[in-house]
């Protein structure tokens, strides 16, 4: 083996400090997956958990994951909100069923331990025994059988958590360049308009690589650049936290005509003969003053922010083993939009999800490059375009976020 080589586990080998070449091991790799979940999900991260506008009550409740870790999150009565491992102290099985709802206990339904919002045990059937037998030892200390606890934190709203005993605070985990890209989005009261959901037959980070891909995206999505959504000739930037573990793409205005570059280069929705029976999908009301009117940021290990027009939505990417994720979409609108705006981001929604006029390629894309993988571990992705470098730049033909997400990767893993 030379010098210039790391040989990470039984399989994987990675050229040292290289963010231009990724082995398809690492898509594959199952003691690989185990320590993305110590390392990254129970490691250094901040994980988005969920809205306070999906909790706004006391009561109120949703079971999600930190990687394959089943949590809950809780609203208590004192306001406070609280997140536990959704796996019951007794015996190991789930004490929440439902993904969300309004209860101030949780009971698991083998032997009816019961906990409180905050995850604290409350009560234990027949801890005396019955009629003076059995029942649990002088020993069994109750309080010191709560449900595992994440620390929480929030940010205009969004709810973070983590299994870290110290972390920095989440303003300096998100950095300047991330929180103005949140801020501009999350600037008042917002409510949650629906959800979907998708499985996805590829690894997570096929899935957070495509986010990061701007060049990708008027290519792959033949709808942007069709209706002048989104084209590499428009004007947009990439900018990169200084980790380069975060990302935002933007772009400008929209596209009025067909430009000659995506003639020259024969991008095959350049002639498409295709329109809209109802173009009013494509309607749209400026709302920001930045002048931004396609946003996609990414927040490390599973945050997606996106604006398309005035579609809004989160995304939370999850793990679920090697060659399986699953997305949750949650759309949002503002608690003060009118009518007339709230039936416009309905109806832009059509764009995204997993059987969007834009988003449904990517669904699909990672299961194509999983399968086209699967025998040579040992081969290398390129990434390229744009450089080598790991930087924010004022165009979008480039694919510096990939390489910030495996430069961060790297260091996380320490691999």
């Amino acid at each position: 083996m030379t010098n210039d080589v790391l040989h990470n586990s039984e399989n994987l080998i990675w050229p040292k400090e290289d963010v231009t070449r990724v082995p398809y091991d690492v898509y594959m790799d199952k003691a690989i997956y185990e320590r993305e979940q110590e390392k990254i999900y129970r490691g250094s991260t901040w994980n988005y958990l969920g809205l306070e506008a999906e909790i706004p009550k006391a009561g109120d409740y949703k079971a999600t994951f930190v990687g394959d870790t089943p949590v809950v999150v809780t609203r208590d009565s004192d306001g406070s909100i609280n997140s536990f491992v959704n796996r019951c102290a007794h015996r190991g099985a789930n004490v929440c069923m439902d993904t969300c709802g309004n209860q101030k206990t949780f009971t698991c339904v083998y032997h009816a331990w019961a906990y409180d919002a905050k995850g604290d045990l409350i009560g234990v059937p027949f801890k005396k025994g019955v009629n003076g037998k059995g029942g649990m030892p002088d020993s069994f200390d109750q309080s010191k059988h709560s449900l595992q606890k994440l620390r929480i934190t929030t940010y205009k709203g969004i709810i973070f958590g983590t299994f870290a005993e110290s972390m920095e605070p989440i303003e300096e985990y998100l950095g300047e360049k991330m929180r103005y890209y949140l801020d501009r989005v999350f600037n008042k009261p917002i409510r949650v308009l629906g959800y979907n959901r998708q499985m996805m037959e590829n690894n997570w980070k096929l899935y957070f690589e495509n986010v990061k891909d701007s060049y990708h995206a008027s290519l792959l999505h033949t709808f942007f650049t069709t209706f002048g959504l989104n084209r590499l000739s428009q004007k947009g930037g990439i900018d990169l936290d200084e980790t380069g573990r975060h990302h935002t793409s933007y772009t400008y205005g929209a596209a009025t005509e067909k430009e000659n570059s995506y003639q020259k280069e024969k991008v095959r929705s350049y002639k498409s003969k295709y329109t809209l029976d109802d173009p009013s999908l494509l309607d749209g009301r400026p709302e920001f003053d930045d002048g931004i009117t396609l946003a996609i940021q990414s927040i490390f290990p599973g945050m997606v922010l996106q604006q398309i027009g005035n579609a809004l939505a989160v995304r939370q990417l999850l793990p679920k083993g090697t060659g399986k994720s699953e997305l949750v979409w949650t759309y949002i609108g503002f608690e003060d939009d009118d009518d007339e705006m709230t039936k416009m981001r309905l109806k832009q929604s059509n764009l995204v999800g997993p059987a969007g006029f834009v988003s449904l390629e990517d669904g699909g894309v990672g299961e194509l490059v999983q399968k086209g993988i699967v025998r040579d571990k040992d081969k290398f992705s390129i990434m390229e375009m744009g450089g080598n470098d790991v930087k924010s730049v004022e165009y979008r033909v480039t694919e510096t976020s990939i390489r910030g997400f495996w430069k961060h990767y790297r260091e996380l893993m320490e691999l």
